[in-house]
């Protein structure tokens, strides 16, 4: 059994490749990113950050902000 703090690596690593090939960290709720062979629901990974921000620890907000993850939910988004 994995971690939590290896599938929150796993998670951001989704989310920088995200990142990298598309300009931006606003992906579909339903959009599954592949690393490594796995697939990682990243949509559901960043909906479900910025619900918890508060709780999230300096160091993984950071990470976050870093790669331009906007804290408010957007209305309209599916």
């Amino acid at each position: 059994m994995r971690s939590q703090a290896d599938r929150w690596e796993t998670n951001l690593a989704a989310a920088r490749q995200y990142h990298a090939r598309e300009g931006h960290l606003r992906p579909s709720r339903m959009h599954v990113e592949v690393v490594n062979g796995e697939e990682i629901r990243l949509g559901s990974f960043l909906d479900n950050a910025r619900r918890r921000v508060g709780r999230l620890g300096v160091e993984r907000r950071a990470a976050l902000a870093a790669l331009g993850l906007e804290w408010a939910a957007q209305e309209g988004r599916s």
